[in-house]
């Protein structure tokens, strides 16, 4: 005999479904929000993803419509009204940061195109909806803002610190709503920057602490490459939500993204993925996948190795290369969806999400 159909009975009946890319009920992870029986027939479901980016959002709306035909064939069509909340572990608070999640990328060697997918996924997450920012890292050698075509000084402003005290901060420079922080704007273009390990580590610190970053959901921070010791100096800071390695698809460069993801796990940061960059005929195809698998880490997809990228790049227009008709647009998009499914699936292996009603 069937249930009959109310709240409590189709809640029940979706606690057997699991979110596609996460593995758990959407009961279990808060994602109902709200469950409606229309007198006219029907359901009506109100779905908070975890992020705006979430790529299979097709798949999860039918993995609701099943489980409910499932166990109730005569509830007829199912309709999900879908909104968002990034989740984050809003770690940086010990240093005055109010960001959601903090997400270093990295690479083992120079030249695989690191920075132009940090600014990447940044664009990415933007166009979906999120607060993002992004810091540059690479002291020595800083290409985030030619990416994004800005330049200037960051100006001076003053907050109101806990204790009521006055702080001065720099205001980030702001690129299409994407905040951006980089030693580019403090320097001159052509001026070589000198600094020893100590200088590095303060730079990196103040550049933390002392941006006016306001509430973002995601801060991108551009490591230099190698395996030097910033990731470090941001494990000891804060608590990242993780980092994501990028590499190129030849074995000489996966040999050091091995090293790097080695070093990310020494220093106890997780690995949420790799990305494949300038996939095709030149670097070979494949082998950033291989590894990934070897090393049990999430694949986040591959990027081809595409003329379009390197002139939006040196126009300083990486949001051009998500726009219609870019044929680097699909895939970006793609590595951009699969790294935020990653971050929210890393939080959301812990406890579930604050329910929170929106309809």
């Amino acid at each position: 005999m069937t249930s009959p159909l109310s709240e409590t009975t189709l809640r029940e009946s979706l606690r057997r479904v699991l979110a596609p890319g996460i593995g758990r009920s959407v009961v279990d992870l808060g994602m109902i929000q709200s469950i409606q029986t229309p007198s006219g027939g029907g359901v009506e479901l109100g779905v908070r993803l975890p992020t705006p980016a979430y790529p299979l959002k097709n798949e999860l709306s039918a993995a609701l419509s099943a489980g409910i035909a499932q166990a109730f064939p005569q509830a007829g069509p199912v309709s999900v009204d879908y909104t968002w909340e990034v989740a984050g572990n809003e770690t940086g608070g010990a240093i005055g940061l109010r960001v959601k999640n903090v997400i270093a990328v990295g690479s083992g060697k120079g030249g695989v195109g690191k920075s132009t997918m940090s600014a990447s996924l940044a664009v990415g997450l933007k166009l979906a909806g999120a607060r993002v920012g992004v810091m540059d890292a690479d002291i020595y050698g800083p290409s985030i803002p030619h990416l994004f075509g800005v330049t200037g000084r960051p100006a001076i402003v003053e907050e109101t610190g806990p204790d009521g005290k006055i702080i001065q901060r720099m205001d980030p420079i702001v690129a299409n709503g994407v905040k951006i922080m980089s030693m580019g704007f403090l320097v001159g273009a052509d001026d070589p920057v000198i600094v020893r390990g100590p200088i590095l580590h303060r730079t990196i610190e103040q550049f933390l602490r002392m941006t006016a970053w306001g509430e973002l959901d995601y801060l991108i921070i551009d490591l230099p490459p190698g395996t030097g010791d910033i990731a470090l100096t941001l494990s000891q800071l804060l608590g990242l939500t993780g980092a994501i390695v990028v590499c190129t698809p030849q074995q000489l460069a996966l040999l050091d993204a091995v090293k790097a993801i080695n070093m990310f796990r020494k220093v106890k940061i997780p690995v949420l993925g790799l990305i494949e960059n300038m996939s095709g005929e030149i670097f070979g195809r494949g082998g950033a996948q291989k590894k990934a698998a070897e090393m049990g880490v999430p694949f986040l997809g591959e990027v081809p190795i595409e003329a379009k990228i390197r002139e939006y790049g040196d126009a300083g227009d990486i949001f051009g290369a998500f726009a219609a008709g870019s044929p680097a647009r699909e895939a970006l998009r793609n590595v951009c969806g699969q790294a935020a499914l990653q971050i929210a699936k890393s939080l959301l292996e812990t406890p579930k999400m604050p329910s929170l009603e929106i309809l």
